[in-house]
């Protein structure tokens, strides 16, 4: 039997042409390329958090209705959807693509600069790459050179099309990344820059205006726009109030994102071995839900490429179980929460593992520090996801266990900065949970964090320490040490227990997991307030230990952990 041909895996790659004609597997989303075409409105907006893939599907956009593409079609598209139903548009438009990431954001002047820059150097590249479309390229080039026009560069395409009667597409990827990192630059400067960028008269508006009105006289033919946030478009108001924003369309729900029959194909066809993955995927990786009557959840393409790469180098998953690179993108959330009330929304968030609201498609940035615009922007930063319906609002949830993780290791980074007293300790640290995952010492683990964390909190965070904010800040602690996989309510079947420590898939010699039951009593409690804590805890984790997920198990321990005040507590561990 001939041994089959795998694929390559495209982690780290959106350039289209390259993944069809280099043997990359590419997941087909073409047919969306048919769904969209037939909009009525040929100026689209639509938005997905970052790491989504949208670079990829634009390239693949790009190349479709490239005219300068036209011979390579089949090559192309042949084996796709498009390509066995291709529409009537394809190949015939001059494609511009724009890309305002990086620009610079250190001053007004550098970002005025710098986004002249980007437009100009996108128009030099258009005519050169349109040469033979343009009689007149070449010229253009030279003027640009020469004039340095900025953003009236436009002028000259919309000019060079009207006279040769060519069909203008314009692609925007990254629209908002410039104003993202303004926003979140946290200070006045950041404030007044953006406000003054896409205020009237500002650059960033007068470019917008300049494609709304090149579109409604139909020189600009066709737009799409992409980005993570809504917030720059509803800032620019009149400046591009003319697309369609079909961002929570259901029947686009997957249109970015891997659906869980795509990962299956995916694996399939790069040769990832099924035997290493042991670890469920769907819990770290996807949850993704954009309207409630979306057709299935997606996986993270960004995270899954990456767990599959690791797994095809490796023969094992990975150390971490997300890309850093996908982490740092989650750091502008210290940023936008820097106001005690997105901070208060946020960990109520990590306590209640969501919230309820209503997901808002248009909002300024003024309106970022109330409740239902700043967590609106967590969902399209894909922070939050839906779960479901709930009345005429939407419950939401943290989408996976990976993006629990990035709330977890903010809320230290938080509690760290409230508390100047409390530091970590590594090797003590370390110490204390090889002792509880070796010798089933909880002890040590417990008596450092209530020495070392809770004992150094500050008012502020005292005044939210209770049960849920203790299991926050133990998750937090377990998962640095790697040793364990710590899960957040657990379902054990009657009941959730509070945390459950699986071993870490890596290190399988691991002797002991561990249930707990959290309690909590203030300082003042009496011995008979506690006792009650105690009994009642115990009787919860009898019943934990009595289902048919945790009876039997000689390498499962069992704890309650009743903490008194911030620098007391008492442990005790049940059985059946």
């Amino acid at each position: 039997m001939e041994e089959k041909m795998y694929k390559r895996l495209p982690y780290g790659n959106s350039d289209f042409k390259r993944i069809i004609l280099e043997n990359y597997a590419y997941v087909d989303k073409t047919m969306y390329i048919e769904m969209l075409e037939k909009e009525a409105n040929p100026n689209q907006f639509f938005i997905r958090p970052r790491k989504f893939g949208k670079s990829l599907f634009f390239m693949t956009l790009s190349y479709y209705y490239d005219l300068n593409e036209a011979e390579n079609f089949d090559k192309l598209f042949g084996d796709l959807y498009i390509g066995k139903h291709p529409t009537p548009e394809r190949n015939t438009y001059a494609v511009m693509r724009f890309d305002f990431s990086g620009l610079d954001t250190s001053s007004e002047k550098g970002f005025v600069d710098s986004f002249s820059s980007n437009v100009q150097s996108t128009i030099r590249n258009f005519f050169r790459l349109y040469a033979l479309v343009f009689p007149e390229a070449n010229k253009y080039v030279e003027q640009i050179d020469e004039e340095k026009p900025g953003i009236k560069s436009l002028e000259k395409v919309f000019s060079a099309a009207e006279q040769s009667k060519v069909k203008l597409f314009f692609i925007i990827d990254e629209y908002d990344h410039f104003a993202n990192d303004l926003i979140a630059m946290g200070n006045m400067l950041g404030t007044d820059i953006y406000k003054t960028m896409i205020a009237a008269n500002g650059i960033v508006r007068d470019f917008y205006e300049k494609i709304k009105n090149a579109a409604k006289s139909s020189i600009v033919n066709r737009t799409f726009i992409t980005g993570i946030s809504p917030v720059m478009l509803d800032d620019l108001t009149s400046g591009y109030n003319i697309a369609t924003i079909l961002t929570l369309n259901p029947k686009y729900n997957e249109m970015m994102g891997f659906t869980q029959e795509e990962v299956e194909w995916l694996m399939r066809e790069t040769g990832v071995d099924e035997t290493c993955i042991n670890v469920d995927i769907e819990a770290y990786y996807n949850g993704y839900l954009f309207h409630k009557n979306g057709a299935h959840r997606v996986y993270n393409p960004a995270m899954m490429l990456y767990f599959f790469s690791q797994i095809i180098e490796f023969g094992k998953p990975p150390e971490y179980i997300i890309d850093l690179n996908l982490r740092t993108d989650y750091g502008r959330l210290q940023k936008l929460t820097q106001n005690d009330r997105n901070r208060e929304t946020l960990i109520r968030i990590v306590k209640e593992d969501g919230i309820i609201a209503e997901i808002l498609q248009k909002f300024s940035v003024d309106m970022l520090n109330d409740d239902d615009y700043f967590v609106s922007l967590l969902f399209y930063m894909g922070l939050l996801t839906i779960k479901e319906p709930y009345l005429f609002q939407l419950k939401l949830g943290i989408p996976n266990y990976s993006i629990k993780t990035l709330y977890w290791e903010y809320l230290m980074k938080l509690t760290r900065d409230n508390s100047p007293d409390m530091n970590i300790k590594s090797q003590p640290l370390n110490e204390a949970i090889y002792a509880l995952a070796m010798e089933g010492d909880l002890e040590r683990f417990i008596a450092y964090i209530s020495e070392n964390a809770f004992s150094k909190l500050s008012d502020h965070d005292l005044r939210q320490f209770d049960e849920k904010y203790i299991k926050i800040l133990l998750l937090a602690y377990l998962f640095m040490s790697r040793i364990y996989v710590p899960m957040s309510e657990y379902e054990a079947v009657p009941g959730r227990s509070d945390i459950y420590l699986l071993r870490s898939p890596l290190l399988p010699q691991i002797k002991y997991e561990w249930v707990f039951e959290l309690k909590y009593c203030k300082t003042d409690a009496t011995e008979v307030d506690i006792l009650r804590q105690q009994e009642k805890g115990e009787e919860q984790m009898r019943q934990y230990l009595g289902s048919h997920r945790l009876s039997n198990r000689s390498d499962l321990k069992a704890a309650v952990i009743v903490f008194i005040g911030k620098n007391k507590y008492r442990i005790s561990e049940p059985s059946l």
